[in-house]
């Protein structure tokens, strides 16, 4: 699943929302480009889930 976050914006973001999708999901794989603001999460099923784990990190997923 994809995901475009716009205000994932540094580093830190892109650990944040790492650290967050793997605590939740052990089993995700987590590929992140932020030049082009995109989390790509494999290896889970629940979209809204792992939207709402990135929700809770302070950001604003829209699945693409």
């Amino acid at each position: 699943m994809q995901f475009n976050v716009q205000d994932m914006t540094c580093g830190h973001c892109v650990a944040a929302i790492t650290k967050a999708v793997e605590n939740a999901f052990p089993q995700a794989k987590v590929s992140i480009n932020l030049e082009q603001h995109q989390v790509t999460v494999d290896n889970v099923d629940d979209t809204l889930a792992v939207q709402k784990v990135i929700e809770e990190e302070g950001y604003t997923p829209v699945a693409a």
